[in-house]
């Protein structure tokens, strides 16, 4: 583990970034916390306020057609393989 001050890791950010991409653990202390610096992977899922939004109204409008039934909502099982094709 290595554990650095606020001002050395904005200093060196390009080093402590590859030595957490190495998979070595980087704490980062500040006066506001500590920190540590983690890379995301593959299957981490990164998005913003807008896009989760527009992703949940999405939703609500498929919920909404089902109820009104003009749209079929996808079985558990149909999602599930579908999330497992997509990892291919």
């Amino acid at each position: 583990m290595v554990v650095v001050t606020g001002r050395d890791f904005r200093a060196n950010t390009a080093k402590y970034i590859d030595v957490a991409f190495r998979g070595e653990d980087v704490v980062v202390k500040s006066r506001a916390g500590s920190f540590r610096v983690v890379p995301i992977t593959e299957d981490d899922i990164v998005v913003n306020k807008r896009d989760l939004a527009a992703e949940l109204r999405g939703a609500l409008i498929e919920a909404k057609e089902s109820i009104d039934g003009k749209r079929k909502l996808n079985t558990l099982d149909h999602l599930i393989n579908e999330l497992r094709n997509s990892n291919d």
